[in-house]
């Protein structure tokens, strides 16, 4: 449990400190692109609390997620609609859900 969690923190001090920019171009790719792998890694979070954590099915939903969001956001911007939002959405419910059973696994011990 304690290594997707670490993997978070770390990636997150790396991205702070590091003076890496985006492009504005390729913001909104970016960011579904991060809110699904944060997602893939409260969902590893998780599965490994409730002892069911695969680090195969961890590491296959982490890349496909963000690709998916990612290709969505894309297709989105060329026919001009705004399909990212329908990532935000899932994704940030996804979050949410999550984050709320690992809040539960935790007062429960």
């Amino acid at each position: 449990m304690w290594l997707p969690a670490l993997g978070l923190i770390l990636g997150l001090a790396i991205g702070y400190i590091s003076p890496f920019s985006v492009p504005i171009d390729y913001a909104k790719y970016l960011s579904v692109a991060i809110l699904a792998a944060l997602d893939s890694v409260l969902g590893g979070i998780r599965s490994a609390q409730e002892e069911h954590f695969d680090n195969a099915v961890f590491l296959t939903g982490f890349f496909s997620n963000m690709l998916l969001a990612s290709l969505l956001a894309y297709v989105g911007d060329r026919i001009g609609v705004d399909l990212y939002l329908a990532a935000v959405v899932a994704f940030g419910v996804r979050l949410f859900n999550n984050m709320a059973i690992i809040r539960r696994h935790l007062l429960k011990k």
